[in-house]
């Protein structure tokens, strides 16, 4: 990175102009919203991410200032089948366009295929970052198989396994008749 580009606080017009990318490699612990959704966040657990900036003919006179943001990361959440930690990959990749006003945003936005941003004096790419990476997470995060068999059933007697009427664990397969049962009740209510 820059000595004189920080990403919390960045120039984008001084970022433009000096042409080069900022490219880093941060500890996830970093992120901490992102740290809130994860799954025990290690230490050695990077995020390496790129910004670049490019000036392009815009439909004023002064040329429109592009982001390009590419991040990677691979961030531990809790599996929804088996409840164990799964490895899930994060990637970023996406354009913004920077305009003058939140006015001007909002008029372009139902237009414009790309994402559009405020300027700012000074402008915060990690939390940009950090949006887009909790965008990024999966609804449901799942292995692809799970290296446990899920539990599908819950609570003490899913565990102990059924029993009948008189206490007797039922073998796996066999139901008892919802009728019997019903009967049972009615003779000890009688």
């Amino acid at each position: 990175m820059s000595k004189f580009h920080h990403a919390t606080r960045l120039n984008m017009h001084a970022f433009a102009q000096e042409g080069v990318a900022l490219i880093e490699t941060i500890p996830l612990q970093n992120m901490e919203r992102l740290a809130q959704e994860a799954n025990a966040l290690a230490p050695d657990l990077m995020l390496n991410w790129e910004a670049r900036v490019e000036l392009r003919p815009g439909s004023g006179p002064e040329e429109d200032i592009w982001l390009h943001l590419v991040a990677s990361a691979s961030v531990p959440l809790t599996c929804q089948r088996c409840m164990g930690t799964v490895a899930t990959p994060l990637a970023v990749n996406q354009w913004y366009r920077f305009v003058a006003t939140e006015a001007i945003a909002m008029a372009e936005d139902d237009e414009s295929e790309e994402d559009l941003l405020v300027m700012e004096p000074h402008f915060d790419l990690l939390a940009l970052l950090e949006d887009e990476l909790l965008m990024a997470l999966p609804l449901v995060p799942m292995h692809g198989e799970c290296p446990v068999a899920p539990v599908m059933q819950v609570g003490e007697d899913a565990l102990a396994g059924e029993k009948n009427e008189i206490g007797e664990e039922i073998p796996s397969g066999e139901k008892p008749n919802p009728f019997a049962v019903l009967a049972q009740l009615k003779k000890k209510s009688q």
